[in-house]
């Protein structure tokens, strides 16, 4: 029986600042050589990372896989193009979405499932300023009120 660690090894917290996450899909992602052990270390970062349909493919760009230290000559480059595991129809839809203005593909989680490492994708439209103040103002008052009430049950 494999175990499920769905603890994620990299995380992008500022996309959910920066967009409006409509949809998420799972993805496998194909690694080479070393780059498993460097995700198992934490040596992941999607903080400019976005993925994109060429050639009927899915790729994700700038994902930043630190090298592994004892990975000597077989060490992989950090900010390869790498292809992620969909099916056609999948494929298809996403290429679909983000073909409309405004939307982007960008991975918001990186975790091991299975003893596989899977990305999760999301659907996500771009927030305005205003938008993003919006949001900060709402957090603020959630949490003003979570304190009121805290300090009123004591």
């Amino acid at each position: 029986m494999k175990k499920t660690n769905d603890r994620p090894l990299a995380q992008n917290r500022k996309a959910s600042h920066d967009y409006t996450i409509e949809e998420t899909i799972e993805a496998g992602i194909e690694l080479k050589g070393t780059e498993i052990k460097s995700i198992r270390r934490g040596s992941a970062n999607l903080k400019d990372a976005y993925a994109r349909v060429f050639k009927g493919e899915m790729y994700v760009y700038n994902m930043h896989i630190a090298p592994y230290e004892e990975g000597n000559r077989y060490n992989h480059d950090p900010l390869r193009t790498r292809k992620l595991l969909l099916k056609r129809k999948q494929i298809d839809k996403l290429y679909g979405i983000s073909k409309e203005t405004g939307y982007a593909l960008i991975p918001l989680k990186l975790y091991i499932k299975n003893g596989f490492c899977k990305v999760l994708l999301g659907v996500a439209r771009g927030k305005k300023k205003y938008d993003k103040r919006e949001d900060l103002k709402q957090k603020q008052m959630k949490r003003d009120i979570d304190r009121a009430m805290k300090d009123r049950s004591r």
